[in-house]
């Protein structure tokens, strides 16, 4: 492309340092400037590849080291791998924590301990959630007996009964596999309206009465039944 650009005749690249820049834009993009012998000059631009600099990258392509203080005794090469990938756990809460479900941004304080109030409910608040997705786990896309992972570096299995809930959107008892959202949309619709005689004055409150799913996540959640 830069070639191209150096040769055309008319409004081509002529200065060193008008093809230097674009030299540069190309290799920021692709951060490969390491592996290439960039030669610029008046009308002049060429490149080699760096072959050497070029295999021995190749060779570690895909390969990663972990470091930790903690000792041998205490952290195993499999439990180091482990407790590295735990952090995609921490991720995920942040990504819920910022934008999926309890959206802590923006916030609309400006003293620090509003501030710091405001992020305290907002864990209080996930806390909840995660109980709650535990308790109601038999009922959700989760795996709820995960099996134990041979090979810390390969992608942990799932477990027979997580693969059948993903297959036949169907418990082990037959009822709907539910996201957590969804469930909660589900449960919200158990609600208590107060109920008028008419001519009387009297009122009385009535419940409704939860369906088979709903009963079974009331009872999930160890919550008794209105």
């Amino acid at each position: 492309m830069v070639e191209r650009g150096v040769a055309r005749r008319r409004g081509g690249l002529v200065s060193a340092a008008a093809i230097g820049q674009r030299v540069g834009r190309v290799v920021n993009r692709y951060a490969m400037a390491k592996h290439f012998q960039l030669s610029i000059g008046e009308q002049r631009f060429s490149y080699s590849r760096k072959q050497t600099s070029i295999e021995e990258e190749a060779a570690l392509d895909g390969l990663y080291v972990l470091r930790t203080n903690v000792p041998s005794e205490q952290l195993d090469t499999a439990a180091v791998v482990l407790a590295y990938k735990s952090l995609g756990h921490v991720e995920q809460a942040f990504r819920h924590f910022k934008l999926s479900d309890l959206e802590v941004r923006p916030i609309y304080h400006y003293t620090e301990p509003r501030v710091r109030a405001h992020l305290l409910l907002c864990l209080l608040a996930y806390l909840v959630q995660r109980t709650m997705q535990q308790a109601l786990a038999p009922l959700l896309f989760v795996d709820e007996a995960p099996p134990e992972r041979p090979d810390p570096v390969a992608p942990a299995p799932r477990s027979a009964g997580a693969k059948r809930k993903d297959q036949t959107r169907r418990t082990a008892e037959g009822l709907p596999v539910h996201s957590f959202r969804s469930l909660l949309k589900q449960l919200a619709l158990i609600v208590s309206n107060t109920v008028e005689v008419p001519g009387s004055g009297a009122t009385f409150a009535a419940v409704t009465e939860p369906d088979v799913t709903q009963a079974r996540a009331l009872e999930l959640a160890t919550i008794a039944r209105p």
